[in-house]
Protein backbone atom coordinates (compact mmCIF):
# COMPACT_ATOMS: atom_id res chain seq x y z
CA UNK A 1 0.00 0.00 0.00
CA UNK A 2 1.24 3.47 -0.88
CA UNK A 3 0.31 5.79 1.98
CA UNK A 4 0.63 9.59 1.74
CA UNK A 5 0.86 11.92 4.72
CA UNK A 6 -0.97 15.25 4.61
CA UNK A 7 -1.25 17.99 7.22
CA UNK A 8 -2.14 21.69 7.44
CA UNK A 9 0.04 24.73 7.95
CA UNK A 10 -0.79 24.91 11.66
CA UNK A 11 1.88 22.23 11.90
CA UNK A 12 4.31 25.11 11.16
CA UNK A 13 5.71 23.03 8.29
CA UNK A 14 6.59 25.45 5.51
CA UNK A 15 6.78 24.50 1.80
CA UNK A 16 10.55 23.90 1.92
CA UNK A 17 10.26 21.58 4.91
CA UNK A 18 7.25 19.84 3.33
CA UNK A 19 9.27 19.07 0.21
CA UNK A 20 12.11 17.68 2.34
CA UNK A 21 9.68 15.40 4.18
CA UNK A 22 7.77 14.40 1.06
CA UNK A 23 4.37 15.46 2.36
CA UNK A 24 1.55 17.80 1.37
CA UNK A 25 0.59 20.79 3.54
CA UNK A 26 -2.82 22.42 3.13
CA UNK A 27 -2.42 26.15 3.91
CA UNK A 28 -4.71 27.67 6.52
CA UNK A 29 -6.50 30.78 5.23
CA UNK A 30 -6.98 34.02 7.10
CA UNK A 31 -8.10 37.51 6.19
CA UNK A 32 -6.47 40.84 6.96
CA UNK A 33 -8.82 43.76 6.45
CA UNK A 34 -11.06 41.56 4.27
CA UNK A 35 -8.21 40.34 2.03
CA UNK A 36 -7.61 36.57 2.10
CA UNK A 37 -4.08 35.23 2.55
CA UNK A 38 -2.50 31.80 2.85
CA UNK A 39 0.38 31.15 5.22
CA UNK A 40 3.78 30.85 3.49
CA UNK A 41 2.02 31.06 0.12
CA UNK A 42 0.79 34.62 -0.34
CA UNK A 43 2.30 36.25 2.75
CA UNK A 44 5.45 35.75 4.81
CA UNK A 45 5.55 35.73 8.60
CA UNK A 46 7.39 39.05 8.68
CA UNK A 47 4.84 40.68 6.37
CA UNK A 48 2.05 39.23 8.48
CA UNK A 49 3.37 40.66 11.74
CA UNK A 50 4.04 44.01 10.12
CA UNK A 51 0.35 44.12 9.24
CA UNK A 52 -0.95 43.18 12.66
CA UNK A 53 1.55 45.56 14.31
CA UNK A 54 -0.39 48.28 12.49
CA UNK A 55 -3.54 47.16 14.30
CA UNK A 56 -5.18 45.58 11.27
CA UNK A 57 -7.99 43.12 11.83
CA UNK A 58 -7.13 39.43 11.37
CA UNK A 59 -9.71 36.65 11.10
CA UNK A 60 -8.63 33.01 10.95
CA UNK A 61 -10.62 30.30 9.22
CA UNK A 62 -10.35 26.73 7.99
CA UNK A 63 -9.65 25.40 4.50
CA UNK A 64 -12.74 25.11 2.33
CA UNK A 65 -14.13 21.59 1.72
CA UNK A 66 -13.32 22.03 -1.97
CA UNK A 67 -9.65 22.71 -1.26
CA UNK A 68 -9.37 19.73 1.09
CA UNK A 69 -11.16 17.29 -1.22
CA UNK A 70 -9.33 18.49 -4.33
CA UNK A 71 -6.03 17.98 -2.52
CA UNK A 72 -7.00 14.47 -1.47
CA UNK A 73 -8.29 13.58 -4.95
CA UNK A 74 -5.05 14.68 -6.57
CA UNK A 75 -2.93 12.70 -4.11
CA UNK A 76 -5.04 9.54 -4.52
CA UNK A 77 -4.11 9.47 -8.19
CA UNK A 78 -0.65 8.30 -7.05
CA UNK A 79 -1.32 6.80 -3.60
CA UNK A 80 -3.68 4.16 -2.23
CA UNK A 81 -4.38 5.84 1.12
CA UNK A 82 -3.95 9.14 2.95
CA UNK A 83 -3.21 9.92 6.59
CA UNK A 84 -4.48 13.44 7.20
CA UNK A 85 -3.22 15.17 10.38
CA UNK A 86 -5.04 18.48 10.93
CA UNK A 87 -4.72 20.80 13.90
CA UNK A 88 -6.38 19.86 17.20
CA UNK A 89 -10.15 19.50 17.09
CA UNK A 90 -10.26 21.44 20.35
CA UNK A 91 -8.84 24.55 18.69
CA UNK A 92 -10.57 24.53 15.29
CA UNK A 93 -13.49 22.98 13.47
CA UNK A 94 -11.26 21.90 10.57
CA UNK A 95 -10.70 18.43 12.03
CA UNK A 96 -14.43 17.69 12.32
CA UNK A 97 -14.98 19.00 8.79
CA UNK A 98 -12.25 16.72 7.46
CA UNK A 99 -13.69 13.73 9.28
CA UNK A 100 -17.08 14.32 7.64
CA UNK A 101 -15.48 14.72 4.20
CA UNK A 102 -13.49 11.51 4.67
CA UNK A 103 -16.69 9.51 5.01
CA UNK A 104 -17.04 9.71 1.21
CA UNK A 105 -13.64 8.09 0.61
CA UNK A 106 -14.38 4.48 1.65
CA UNK A 107 -11.60 4.38 4.23
CA UNK A 108 -8.92 5.63 1.87
CA UNK A 109 -8.56 8.84 3.90
CA UNK A 110 -7.93 8.48 7.63
CA UNK A 111 -8.22 11.72 9.63
CA UNK A 112 -6.09 11.73 12.79
CA UNK A 113 -7.61 13.60 15.73
CA UNK A 114 -4.65 13.53 18.09
CA UNK A 115 -4.99 17.02 19.58
CA UNK A 116 -1.73 18.50 18.31
CA UNK A 117 -0.67 21.88 16.95
CA UNK A 118 2.56 23.54 15.78
CA UNK A 119 5.69 21.59 16.94
CA UNK A 120 3.75 18.64 18.38
CA UNK A 121 1.66 18.42 15.20
CA UNK A 122 4.88 18.30 13.20
CA UNK A 123 6.10 15.50 15.46
CA UNK A 124 2.95 13.54 14.61
CA UNK A 125 3.66 14.03 10.92
CA UNK A 126 7.21 12.71 11.32
CA UNK A 127 5.93 9.77 13.37
CA UNK A 128 3.40 9.01 10.64
CA UNK A 129 6.16 8.98 8.03
CA UNK A 130 8.18 6.54 10.15
CA UNK A 131 5.13 4.30 10.47
CA UNK A 132 4.61 4.41 6.70
CA UNK A 133 8.19 3.16 6.29
CA UNK A 134 7.33 0.30 8.66
CA UNK A 135 4.54 -0.73 6.31
CA UNK A 136 1.60 0.38 8.46
CA UNK A 137 -1.73 1.11 6.80
CA UNK A 138 -3.42 4.49 7.09
CA UNK A 139 -5.91 3.07 9.63
CA UNK A 140 -3.12 1.55 11.71
CA UNK A 141 -1.25 4.87 11.72
CA UNK A 142 -4.38 6.77 12.76
CA UNK A 143 -4.97 4.36 15.66
CA UNK A 144 -1.36 4.55 16.86
CA UNK A 145 -1.23 8.36 16.78
CA UNK A 146 -4.59 8.77 18.50
CA UNK A 147 -3.56 6.32 21.24
CA UNK A 148 -0.69 8.64 22.23
CA UNK A 149 -2.49 11.96 21.74
CA UNK A 150 -2.05 13.01 25.38
CA UNK A 151 1.69 12.29 25.38
CA UNK A 152 2.62 15.84 24.43
CA UNK A 153 2.42 19.29 25.90
CA UNK A 154 3.14 22.91 24.96
CA UNK A 155 3.70 25.91 27.22
CA UNK A 156 3.63 29.40 25.72
CA UNK A 157 4.78 32.67 27.28
CA UNK A 158 2.87 35.61 25.79
CA UNK A 159 4.96 38.76 25.37
CA UNK A 160 2.09 41.27 25.56
CA UNK A 161 -1.58 41.12 26.47
CA UNK A 162 -2.66 43.27 23.52
CA UNK A 163 -3.37 40.38 21.18
CA UNK A 164 -5.35 38.41 23.75
CA UNK A 165 -7.40 41.58 24.18
CA UNK A 166 -7.97 41.90 20.43
CA UNK A 167 -9.25 38.34 20.28
CA UNK A 168 -11.67 38.93 23.15
CA UNK A 169 -9.89 36.49 25.47
CA UNK A 170 -9.33 39.20 28.08
CA UNK A 171 -11.01 42.55 28.65
CA UNK A 172 -9.33 45.86 27.68
CA UNK A 173 -9.13 46.80 31.36
CA UNK A 174 -7.31 43.59 32.29
CA UNK A 175 -4.93 44.07 29.35
CA UNK A 176 -4.15 47.66 30.35
CA UNK A 177 -3.46 46.78 33.98
CA UNK A 178 -1.47 43.70 33.00
CA UNK A 179 0.71 45.64 30.58
CA UNK A 180 1.33 48.34 33.17
CA UNK A 181 2.47 45.67 35.60
CA UNK A 182 4.48 44.00 32.82
CA UNK A 183 2.65 40.72 33.35
CA UNK A 184 3.36 37.86 30.96
CA UNK A 185 0.82 35.02 31.00
CA UNK A 186 1.88 31.42 30.49
CA UNK A 187 -0.60 29.35 28.49
CA UNK A 188 -0.72 25.55 28.39
CA UNK A 189 -1.88 23.18 25.67
CA UNK A 190 -2.32 19.57 26.74
CA UNK A 191 -4.75 17.61 24.63
CA UNK A 192 -7.51 19.75 23.22
CA UNK A 193 -7.45 22.43 25.91
CA UNK A 194 -5.77 25.85 25.84
CA UNK A 195 -5.63 26.99 29.46
CA UNK A 196 -4.15 29.83 31.49
CA UNK A 197 -1.32 28.29 33.49
CA UNK A 198 0.70 30.97 35.31
CA UNK A 199 1.76 34.63 35.26
CA UNK A 200 5.30 35.99 35.38
CA UNK A 201 6.84 39.46 35.15
CA UNK A 202 10.18 38.90 33.44
CA UNK A 203 11.49 36.81 30.58
CA UNK A 204 13.87 34.98 32.92
CA UNK A 205 10.99 34.03 35.21
CA UNK A 206 9.03 32.94 32.18
CA UNK A 207 11.79 30.71 30.84
CA UNK A 208 12.15 29.06 34.24
CA UNK A 209 8.38 28.56 34.43
CA UNK A 210 8.23 27.00 30.96
CA UNK A 211 11.01 24.54 31.76
CA UNK A 212 9.74 23.63 35.22
CA UNK A 213 6.21 23.12 33.88
CA UNK A 214 7.48 20.69 31.25
CA UNK A 215 9.52 18.81 33.85
CA UNK A 216 6.43 18.53 36.04
CA UNK A 217 4.43 17.12 33.12
CA UNK A 218 7.11 14.56 32.37
CA UNK A 219 6.90 13.40 35.97
CA UNK A 220 3.20 13.61 36.85
CA UNK A 221 1.41 13.30 33.50
CA UNK A 222 3.72 11.19 31.36
CA UNK A 223 5.51 9.29 34.15
CA UNK A 224 8.87 9.37 32.41
CA UNK A 225 11.51 11.93 33.33
CA UNK A 226 14.18 10.78 30.85
CA UNK A 227 14.55 13.64 28.31
CA UNK A 228 16.00 11.18 25.79
CA UNK A 229 12.54 9.61 25.52
CA UNK A 230 11.06 12.86 24.20
CA UNK A 231 11.24 15.12 21.20
CA UNK A 232 11.86 18.59 22.63
CA UNK A 233 11.75 21.88 20.77
CA UNK A 234 11.34 25.58 21.39
CA UNK A 235 9.16 27.79 19.25
CA UNK A 236 8.35 31.44 18.74
CA UNK A 237 6.00 33.68 16.85
CA UNK A 238 8.86 35.69 15.40
CA UNK A 239 12.54 34.80 15.68
CA UNK A 240 14.36 36.84 18.32
CA UNK A 241 16.81 36.66 21.20
CA UNK A 242 14.15 35.34 23.61
CA UNK A 243 13.71 32.03 21.81
CA UNK A 244 17.45 31.43 21.60
CA UNK A 245 17.78 32.17 25.31
CA UNK A 246 15.04 29.60 25.90
CA UNK A 247 16.79 27.08 23.65
CA UNK A 248 20.06 27.42 25.55
CA UNK A 249 18.26 27.13 28.89
CA UNK A 250 16.46 23.98 27.71
CA UNK A 251 19.75 22.40 26.62
CA UNK A 252 21.22 23.04 30.05
CA UNK A 253 18.13 22.03 32.03
CA UNK A 254 17.65 18.71 30.24
CA UNK A 255 21.28 17.93 29.44
CA UNK A 256 20.70 17.59 25.70
CA UNK A 257 22.76 18.84 22.78
CA UNK A 258 20.16 19.44 20.10
CA UNK A 259 16.96 21.47 20.51
CA UNK A 260 14.98 22.37 17.42
CA UNK A 261 13.82 25.98 16.96
CA UNK A 262 10.44 26.26 15.28
CA UNK A 263 8.05 29.10 14.49
CA UNK A 264 4.44 29.06 15.63
CA UNK A 265 1.91 29.14 12.83
CA UNK A 266 0.45 32.51 11.87
CA UNK A 267 -3.03 31.30 12.86
CA UNK A 268 -1.68 30.93 16.39
CA UNK A 269 0.59 33.96 16.30
CA UNK A 270 -2.22 36.37 15.49
CA UNK A 271 -3.89 35.49 18.82
CA UNK A 272 -0.80 35.65 21.05
CA UNK A 273 1.37 38.23 19.32
CA UNK A 274 4.83 38.32 17.72
CA UNK A 275 6.90 38.22 20.92
CA UNK A 276 5.61 34.88 22.26
CA UNK A 277 7.91 31.92 22.90
CA UNK A 278 7.12 28.31 23.73
CA UNK A 279 8.53 24.93 24.68
CA UNK A 280 6.99 21.75 23.30
CA UNK A 281 7.57 18.08 24.07
CA UNK A 282 6.22 14.90 22.59
CA UNK A 283 7.04 11.41 23.78
CA UNK A 284 8.84 9.30 21.21
CA UNK A 285 6.90 6.31 19.96
CA UNK A 286 7.85 3.12 21.77
CA UNK A 287 8.47 4.68 25.21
Amino acid sequence: MRVAVVTDSNSSINPVRAKELGITVIPMPFTIDDVEYFEDISITAEEFYQEIDKGKSVVTSQPSPEVVMNTWDEILKDYDEIVYIPMSSGLSGSCQTAMMLAEDYDGKVQVVNNQRICPTQEYSVVDALDLVKEGKSAKEIKDILEAVKFESTIYIMVGTLDYLKRGGRITPAVATIGNLLKLKPILAIHGEKLDAHATVRTTTQGINCLINSVKADMDKLLHDTDPNHYKISVACSRLGDNVYALRDAVKEAFGIEEVDVRTLSLSVGCHIGPESIAIAISKKLGY
